[in-house]
């Protein structure tokens, strides 16, 4: 009988270390999100998460901002991630170090990346979207013009940088290009993002 106590607490205890060490984390979108294929901005686009809809942390890539969600169904970059440490609402990328997200490996995807990435996007405060009018949506995805690869991940509020060239959009405002493969609309004065097409 004894033993069989002791087999019992050590199972307990291997199967308390396997939950911990697979636990996933609550995290919330702070703007529309894109889900990719894979860790980087080369990958498909497989979903959205929208902007305060819940997901499921399953662990970040280390020395990276790409991470896993939703039972390994994709990746995202967790600038754009939000949870709570002790009552506080943190970015993923600014979690203190006792926050417990898993360091997992990057995967073999086996998928060939679409493009060079030249530059990277620079996550800014995530604030409310334009709303384009319909001819204007239509002509930026009738006019499709090159991707160009930029670290990061296309989000209203993000800036892109100077080496970046906008199309011009007949009797509009805002200018457009293709970034990471997603068509966005950009004030060109500040070349902040305004809109991402979808």
């Amino acid at each position: 009988m004894r033993t069989h106590l002791l087999v019992s607490a050590a199972t307990a205890a291997l199967l308390a270390g396997v939950a911990s060490a697979t636990a996933a984390s609550a995290v919330t979108a702070t703007t529309d999100l894109n889900v990719r294929a894979g860790p980087g901005p080369q990958h498909p686009v497989v979903g959205l998460i929208g902007r305060g809809q819940p997901a499921t942390l399953d662990g970040c890539i280390r020395d990276s901002k790409w991470c896993s969600v939703n039972g390994g169904k994709g990746w995202v970059y967790s600038e754009y991630l939000v949870g709570d440490a002790g009552g506080t609402r943190v970015v993923i990328t600014e979690r203190p170090a006792d926050f417990g997200i898993e360091y997992i490996p990057a995967p073999e995807t086996g998928m060939v990346a679409s493009g060079e990435v030249t530059g990277a996007i620079v996550s800014g405060d995530v604030g409310e979207a334009i709303e384009p009018p319909a001819a204007v949506r239509s002509y930026v995805v009738d006019n499709r013009s090159d991707t160009i690869y930029l670290d990061g991940e296309v989000a209203v509020g993000a800036t892109l940088p100077d080496t970046v060239e906008f199309r011009e959009i007949p009797d509009y405002r805002y200018r457009y290009v293709y970034v990471n493969s997603q068509p966005v609309l950009v004030e060109p004065e500040t070349r902040r993002i305004v809109y991402v097409v979808r």
